[in-house]
């Protein structure tokens, strides 16, 4: 179940650890062509150095999060509070443990594109 974090009003998220991810969610979650450009523009930042709002994608900010719980939902990123922003991190490694290749593919396509 999802806690508040020290004095934020928000509800920390939760997070799916990709051992708990069918290849049915990881696949459905990298359909949607706004769910990889968050996922491409990540891979190619530091870690817990991009914001949510930091992205530039066609979408409102209800839409931005729902598409953030998706990748949460499938393994993907891992989200935490600092101070008013949320910022992310592709959990890469633990994703690439779960699923050989997988994001390797994708992030190719982007390059080949």
């Amino acid at each position: 179940m999802a806690q508040r974090t020290g004095t934020s009003h928000r509800v920390a998220p939760e997070h799916t650890h990709p051992d708990q991810v069918s290849v049915q969610t990881a696949l459905a979650a990298l359909a949607d062509p706004v769910r990889i450009t968050l996922v491409r523009e990540l891979a190619d930042s530091a870690e817990w150095t991009r914001s949510c709002g930091s992205f530039d994608v066609p979408v409102g900010k209800a839409a931005l999060s729902h598409h953030f719980a998706v990748l949460r939902g499938a393994g993907l990123v891992e989200q935490r509070d600092e101070g008013p922003k949320r910022v992310n991190r592709l959990r890469r490694d633990e994703f690439d443990t779960r699923f050989p290749g997988l994001l390797a593919l994708v992030l190719r396509d982007a390059q080949d594109g």
